[in-house]
């Protein structure tokens, strides 16, 4: 009944790398249902390059502050910008936020990825403290295959390293790292995973336990 009220509302979208779909100060005008592709939510600092803090990919949405703060709120110092390209849902901010204060199935949805996406951005802020640069890198790579249908990604190692906040020539070394031992395949630009039971291994338990969550949450 849910999805019946609110289908004539979504609209098909083109996540194309790069676009911003939600803007750090600005008001949301709609909310975003990937069902392919990753969105980064990233914190940007004066004269530093934006941070990843969270991603989200087709077991969520973008724009949940719309839900905390209401209808013609700014949104929070972060902006939402699409990573690796897909396809999407959006909706009118309006129609979302009156379908949120009915309460029903859609309402506890989304306030349970809204307690995951909590979960995630706290521990990605821990892992960064606390984790080895290698650990981070398994992570951030499991983390996109999770979210994705291949083992392979287009990205950089400028790319990576800009997104986790560090050196590129640390996060070099890493993809030598874990080339040499025969987990992944790099090459100008694209990185496909061997071995992901390997990458596992060498990740921290950082991403087991966002995992859990979202699989006691949501159920994925």
């Amino acid at each position: 009944m849910d999805y019946l009220r609110l289908e004539p509302h979504l609209e098909p979208f083109g996540l194309y790398c790069g676009i911003v779909l939600t803007e750090s100060g600005a008001p949301i005008t709609h909310v975003y249902f990937p069902t392919e592709g990753i969105v980064s939510v990233l914190v940007e600092l004066e004269n530093e390059t934006p941070m990843e803090i969270a991603f989200i990919g087709n077991e969520g949405m973008v724009g949940t502050s719309l839900l905390l703060g209401g209808l013609g709120a700014p949104a929070p110092l972060r902006r939402s910008v699409v990573q690796v390209p897909g396809q999407a849902y959006r909706m009118r901010a309006e129609i979302l936020f009156a379908e949120f204060a009915r309460g029903g199935k859609l309402c506890h949805w989304l306030l349970r990825f809204t307690q995951a996406l909590i979960t995630q951005v706290a521990q990605i802020a821990a892992c960064a403290r606390h984790h080895e640069l290698e650990a981070q890198v398994c992570c951030w790579l499991l983390h996109r295959l999770d979210r994705l249908a291949s083992d392979d990604l287009h990205v950089t190692h400028k790319e990576i390293a800009s997104l986790l906040g560090v050196r590129r020539e640390g996060v070099t070394q890493v993809a030598c790292n874990l080339q040499e031992a025969g987990l992944i395949r790099y090459a100008r630009g694209y990185l496909e995973v061997l071995d992901r039971v390997g990458i596992e291994r060498r990740a921290c338990e950082c991403v087991h336990v966002i995992q859990k969550e979202y699989a006691r949450l949501l159920g994925a």
